[in-house]
């Protein structure tokens, strides 16, 4: 085991263990996060406060780091073998051919199929359970398990039969606007993932690429990093934008901020997707962004954003640690809940985290935000933890713990519980009929990863409005 799995274990507080072993906190914090290595005198010093031999804590420790490597979240599984998943049904040749090259669960790929426009073909991630998930709801396309930087780029090119379109979003947690501890993550591996996907489009010159990605890139390394992106994008013949979209703007009943870099070889005049909905929102893309970016002059007549009890208010009231796999008669229904319902007639994921008798004392006192709580009643955490969702706005941008009350205010508006993945999966704008494989841990990752698919769809149709535009030329 690792220095931060025994230390949990034995229920030892992180500030406690650096003040015992005299350690920095923000060098023991990458001591932990597996970005820097101890000394021989920190593993010694470490071990006696952990009550563990120290040679057991070098060896457990050691092994634990080195599997880490550019994927989700801090630390991840190694994906073995590169495995190959069929698809399902033949490639349609009227459609327009798409390559998802961080797919994830493939909420991006999903908005762009729901287009009926566009046709997924292949979609490569790291890790097994997004892949399957991916799978599951793309059946024309061939889902690849692999390490990018291992991949035969040519072999997948084939795979997914010379795509028109490469679009994905290059793992982000290096440079994530709300991920803790991100200033110690300059050099992030998952960084560079980005140029990883740059590079791609550089030997195979798609006809468009979509990059998205977390607002965090507009100003890492003082926005010197999207500069040069861009200015490579260019060098290399393309016609590039850049914008940050915000999804409640888009039918999503969410606020979250995405940014977004659109290409095309073609010389094509490309326009963002006008808002359908009006969201007022900050954006954190800073002042600069907000002065200059016209999307956020949106109209006062257009329907006011979709609210987080909107998009969730038919499902079944249940309590802490019990499951409902039946809709009943819901208490309410509107426009978003039936087209999330669809035809599905079985309910899924709508299970609630069993919370602990303290954490339930917390969840009855939670309001707006953390200062909402009695005082004392608990000892750390951001001011958006131990939160509840306003019911009349869209939810704030949900995290990938957000079936845990500790999350970024992940507390239902009305019982006292946090967010199942059911309905943390509506405020995605997920269907209740998508498929999600592995643990309920793991899908709650995937959920909270995803870029969501009606904001997807939304760039996918401005993309084939400008083609058929162009065509008519």
């Amino acid at each position: 085991m690792d220095i931060r799995s025994i230390r949990l274990e034995k229920k030892i507080k992180f500030s406690e263990l650096a003040d015992k072993v005299n350690i920095d906190h923000t060098e023991l914090r990458k001591i932990e996060r597996g970005f820097i290595e101890p000394t021989k005198e920190q593993f010694y010093t470490l071990s006696q406060a952990l009550k563990v031999d120290s040679a057991v804590l070098i060896s457990g420790h050691l092994n634990e780091i080195n599997k880490i490597i550019p994927g989700e979240g801090y630390t991840t599984c190694q994906c073995g073998e590169e495995r190959f998943l069929e698809r399902s049904s033949p490639i349609a040749p009227d459609k327009i051919k798409v390559l998802d090259l961080f797919c994830g669960c493939g909420g991006l790929s999903y908005g762009f199929e729901q287009t009926d426009k566009f046709q997924i073909t292949a979609g490569v991630d790291l890790l097994a359970d997004r892949v399957e998930s991916f799978h599951a709801n793309h059946n024309t396309a061939i889902g690849v398990i692999g390490n990018i930087h291992e991949i035969d780029k040519d072999h997948l090119w084939e795979l997914a039969g010379t795509p028109d379109i490469l679009i994905g979003g290059p793992p982000c947690q290096g440079f994530s606007s709300i991920r803790p501890f991100r200033q110690l993550s300059e050099n992030d591996k998952r960084n560079h993932l980005v140029e990883i996907y740059r590079d791609l489009v550089a030997e195979k010159r798609p006809r468009w690429f979509v990059m998205e990605n977390v607002v965090g890139l507009l100003t890492h390394n003082k926005g010197k990093l999207l500069e040069s992106l861009l200015d490579e994008y260019s060098s290399l013949g393309y016609s590039v934008s850049w914008t940050i979209l915000n999804a409640a703007n888009y039918g999503v009943p969410q606020n979250r901020e995405r940014l977004f870099i659109v290409g095309n070889n073609a010389n094509i005049r490309y326009s963002w997707p006008t808002p359908t909905h009006h969201a007022p929102h900050k954006s954190m893309g800073g002042k600069r962004f907000n002065r200059s970016n016209r999307l956020n002059l949106f109209s006062e007549n257009l329907p006011k954003a979709i609210t987080a009890y909107d998009a969730i208010c038919d499902l079944p009231e249940i309590e802490s640690g019990e499951t409902a796999d039946k809709y009943g008669t819901p208490k309410c229904t509107n426009e978003y809940t039936h087209k999330m319902r669809g035809k599905t007639n079985q309910l899924s994921l709508h299970s609630s985290t069993k919370h602990s008798e303290k954490m339930m004392d917390i969840i009855k006192h939670a309001g707006e935000n953390r200062n909402s709580l009695p005082k004392d009643m608990t000892s750390s955490g951001f001011s958006s933890c131990y939160s509840r969702i306003d019911p009349d706005k869209p939810s704030v941008t949900l995290t990938v713990n957000f079936v845990h009350p500790a999350s970024n205010k992940c507390i239902h508006p009305y019982q006292h519980r946090a967010l199942t993945p059911r309905e943390g999966a509506r405020i995605q704008s997920f269907p209740d009929n998508y498929t999600f494989s592995g643990s309920k841990t793991q899908i709650v990752k995937q959920i909270g990863n995803a870029v969501p698919p009606l904001l997807a769809k939304a760039v996918a149709l401005s993309i084939y409005e400008a083609e058929m535009q162009a065509q008519q030329i």
